[in-house]
């Protein structure tokens, strides 16, 4: 077993890297994929699945990269692994239940549902490219800045958005409008 590699690349502790391509039976399975497993302790508190085994989390993925150190992989694989987070992310924009009672209006809701996913997705990737605010889940993206107070003010012909100056967010919130506003407009 190697270690596994933080997100800087350093090793982590409590957390391994095996492959076992040559311990499982891959018949059926295309020429050339590699089983590479991570294990590590779960973080205090965290809920346990019935697939770990003995205080361990398991992860397993398969690849047909050739080459390339165990835990350089398996870090490239995390780092793509995008689309747990986007579930996760859809429930807590509303994909959880359907609200309404018609198949037709819950298929707008969901149309609702993509839409803010989306938006949430362009502007982490856009206005907060740079900041901390870029891994935020939704709950703390409303908490901390789209809950912001502001008031629409009127002045030299212009609308102005004006925000709590001593609300913790606003200069971020302020940074993140400015940001979006410099990109030209689309064609």
């Amino acid at each position: 077993m190697d270690p596994a590699y933080d997100r800087d690349g350093e090793p982590r502790t409590n957390a391994d890297v095996a492959e076992l391509t040559g311990v499982l039976d891959l018949t059926g399975w295309p020429a050339g994929m590699r089983v590479i497993v991570r294990r590590e302790k779960p973080h205090p508190g965290a809920q346990l699945r019935i697939t770990d085994r003995n205080g361990w989390c398991l992860i397993a993925f398969a690849t047909n990269t050739v080459g390339g150190q165990l835990a350089d992989l398996e870090l490239r694989h995390r780092r793509r692994a995008r689309c747990e987070d986007r579930i996760r992310i859809a429930k807590d924009t509303g994909l959880t239940n359907f609200p309404l009672k018609g198949f037709a209006q819950n298929q707008i809701w969901l149309a609702l549902v993509e839409l803010a996913c989306d938006l949430l997705a362009w502007t982490q990737m856009l206005a907060l490219a740079s900041t901390a605010a870029r891994l935020w889940e939704p709950k703390k993206l409303r908490t901390r800045l789209f809950a912001t107070a502001a008031r629409l003010t009127r002045h030299a012909r212009r609308l102005r958005l004006r925000y709590d100056h001593h609300h913790p967010w606003s200069a971020l919130l302020a940074a993140s409008l400015d940001r979006l506003t410099a990109y030209p407009a689309p064609d």
